[in-house]
């Protein structure tokens, strides 16, 4: 090494490696909370270890799922609320999983910016961590990535990937029938999905983030960044219990385009839409946007975030174990024998 010589240095290109490094430190203690059986490693390495056999399983299927939280990051940015968006991230790789019958075994992220905010970063990454621990899932690794020149100031990119596992012949869906009852777990809001809408509705209303929500308590920003209701821990008790069939998270595409995604070929689904009252959130945007019903029902959640596809004779005791869990749960209506999704009743 020259002696002596005052080059351009990392830090001078805009990216500072220290800054990483106490980010690793901060959030060493959270991801710490979210050791479950099977983590073999801890933060830190070049890559991340988990024992299937000390997790209990025997004969394994590894299900694997990826997402981000789409442009709601765009309020949460605005805002300078971020500490939900971790949570959003986790639920929507982990609620997937469970719709597969997996239980969700470990959890990475990746985080980018065009400059590390410390704080930021770390408040994100601790509600990555919370979102783990709610669903019993390891947060074993992920990646920072400081890129000068690829984001705006502020502005920061998220996505996230789970690996869940279950033993072999119990992959859902399965045997799901014509008369097959369907269950619907209450949402907590918009949870992840039309936020292109959702931004787009808030500039027609002529509202800012830090007014009071029309439709709720709070700033408008805040009430729009509830983070996503992780399902998971419920449903699986509920797989676990025996008669569930199938299980639908609605996210983009809303009741119309995700329920038939777990239904055989030529079975279809009956909706009562009068048997659960439409959240304000979502009266609060059709209203302002003068949004028809159908396109309601095909874009958002509409309040129900999970449906459970279950054994007539099942659905009741299934419902009480689902409430025990502290889930609001909605007899939607049944499988038919009719493709497609067909609503009965209004909802707006």
């Amino acid at each position: 090494m020259t002696a002596g010589k005052n080059g351009i240095t990392y830090a001078d290109a805009g990216v500072d490696i220290d800054a990483g490094n106490a980010l690793v430190d901060r959030i060493k203690p959270a991801a710490k909370r979210t050791n479950r059986p099977g983590v073999a490693s801890g933060l830190g390495g070049f890559g991340a270890l988990f024992d299937l056999k000390a997790a209990g399983y025997t004969d394994p299927i590894l299900v694997g799922a990826t997402d981000g939280v789409g442009t709601k990051l765009r309020i949460a940015i605005d805002t300078g609320v971020v500490d939900g968006v971790g949570v959003d991230l986790v639920a929507m790789c982990v609620n997937d999983l469970i719709c597969q019958g997996a239980e969700p075994l470990f959890f990475l992220d990746y985080f980018a910016t065009g400059k590390l905010d410390t704080d930021t970063a770390a408040r994100i990454i601790e509600g990555i961590a919370d979102g783990c621990a709610q669903s019993g899932c390891a947060l074993i690794g992920g990646e920072t990535a400081e890129m000068p020149g690829m984001y705006p100031d502020g502005d920061f990119d998220l996505a996230g990937f789970s690996v869940g596992a279950m033993e072999r012949g119990e992959t859902l869906p399965a045997d799901v029938a014509q008369g097959d009852v369907l269950l619907g777990l209450a949402s907590n809001g918009v949870h992840s999905n039309g936020y292109s809408l959702v931004r787009k509705l808030v500039d027609l209303s002529g509202l800012g983030w830090d007014d009071a929500a029309p439709f709720g308590t709070g700033s408008l920003g805040e009430a729009l960044l509830t983070p996503t209701r992780l399902y998971v821990k419920p449903a699986l008790a509920a797989i676990r219990a025996g008669g569930v069939h199938a299980l639908a998270h609605i996210t983009g595409g809303g009741l119309t385009e995700n329920l038939p995604r777990v239904l055989p070929e030529g079975l279809g689904a009956g909706i009562d839409l009068s048997a659960w009252d439409l959240p304000p959130v979502f009266r609060w945007m059709a209203e302002t946007g003068g949004i028809a019903e159908a396109e309601m029902l095909k874009t958002f959640n509409c309040g129900i975030g999970m449906i459970v596809v279950c054994a007539p004779d099942r659905a009741d005791a299934l419902s009480a174990l689902l409430t025990e869990a502290g889930e609001t749960v909605t007899q939607l209506g049944t499988v038919t024998d009719t493709a497609g999704v067909a609503y009965s009743g209004r909802l707006l």
